[in-house]
């Protein structure tokens, strides 16, 4: 189901992620369950996190245990 604002994601994405992740992570889950509507509901969901995090990698990389910012010469090549 699509959530309605930050506060509403899973309690280990908002500890997990930086706020701009968080919201990145929100958009792209979104877009992508509503573009997977003709779905079941379980892959229409997990297709939708499959894009969102995929959406946060895009800017964010892992360092250690904490999500980081990419350069942004380097993702905007990649």
């Amino acid at each position: 189901m699509p959530y309605s604002s930050i506060d509403d994601l899973p309690p280990s994405l908002q500890v997990r992620l930086p706020l701009h992740a968080q919201s990145i992570y929100l958009a792209a889950f979104n877009n992508a369950f509503a573009d997977n509507a003709d779905r079941g509901p379980e892959e229409q969901e997990s297709s939708a996190h499959r894009v969102a995090w995929a959406a946060v990698k895009k800017q964010y990389r892992k360092q250690d245990e904490r999500w980081v910012a990419r350069d942004p010469l380097r993702s905007a090549g990649s």
